[in-house]
């Protein structure tokens, strides 16, 4: 059997046009489909449930989801489609290496759909076969470049949403009383985030007029070389300011930094085991 195809028409919208049978046949078939998508898919199939756990994604219905927009020539189905996907793994960072040879994977195995069709239905037109091919794959590059894209528009965005959050959350300052405040830094003090510091920290200390800023590190679990100097020179200010400074909380991975770096605190400044020990010298007393 032969299938002509009319002049001038799109391969594929001809060809699946022409008959529904290849649609039918993909579903009836449906379940071939995805154990030969996951022979394929090597280094992706033992991430599916992970990544339906993590980031909620069906990659397995989202492949015939993915299929039937291709086959039906549904570009622009297809591009929303691929929009909502980048987004999904961006807000989610999944690795982008097991989208990429999902989506390989995917065009391998209607491929081979497309040729046991092909054989089945004695389609052997090479001309139209090539020009379909052309199409078919222009569709797939056509999701992997709008996924791309979305991904990374909506994962830049995310981070710059998460460094305004970073600089309006991490210089939370404490009044204890009048002149005593406390500064507790959480988590990892890298060095954009120390010069943040430096920044809203000297300007708190002089609108306020802080005499003592204790300043609790016992929640920061990494802290690297520059981050440490960056730290160092916002204390060098305050103390320039007339406050008193008290670390509290150093952990012995950013003791061995600071000697690994041959840094020292100057003599003004303190330092204490615990918050607690800072506060019944410094605030307690004020209370008797």
């Amino acid at each position: 059997m032969f299938l002509t195809l009319e002049k001038g028409a799109s391969p594929i919208a001809q060809f699946y046009g022409y008959s529904n049978r290849f649609k039918e046949y993909f579903k009836e078939n449906s379940t071939l489909f995805e154990q030969t998508l996951l022979s394929e898919a090597v280094n992706v199939k033992d991430k599916i449930d992970e990544i339906m756990r993590v980031g909620n994604i069906d990659l397995v219905n989202n492949a015939h989801t993915l299929v039937m927009y291709i086959i039906n020539g549904e570009d622009e189905s297809l591009k929303k489609f691929a929009e909502q996907e980048g987004i999904a793994w961006a807000t989610h960072s999944i690795d982008l290496s097991f989208k990429l040879e999902w989506v390989h994977s995917i065009r391998r195995t209607l491929w081979l759909f497309i040729e046991k069709y092909y054989k089945e239905s004695e389609f052997e037109q090479m001309k139209d076969f090539f020009e379909l091919e052309t199409e078919i794959n222009n569709r797939v590059d056509d999701f992997l470049n709008t996924f791309f894209i979305r991904y990374s528009v909506y994962k830049d965005s995310l981070i710059k949403s998460q460094q305004q959050l970073v600089e309006n959350l991490s210089v939370q300052i404490i009044p204890i009383n009048d002149s005593i405040f406390v500064l507790p830094l959480v988590g990892t003090m890298d060095t954009k985030r120390a010069e943040i510091l430096q920044e809203k920290v000297l300007t708190k200390v002089s609108e306020l007029r802080i005499a003592t800023l204790i300043l609790d590190l016992s929640g920061v679990a990494v802290m690297d070389r520059e981050s440490i100097i960056e730290l160092k020179k916002s204390i060098d200010g305050l103390n320039m300011m007339g406050c008193k400074t008290v670390i509290t909380g150093l952990r012995k991975e950013i003791v061995r930094e600071v000697m690994s770096a041959g840094l020292t605190f100057n003599y003004q400044t303190e330092t204490l085991a615990t918050l607690q020990q800072a506060l019944s010298k410094y605030f307690l007393p004020q209370m008797d």
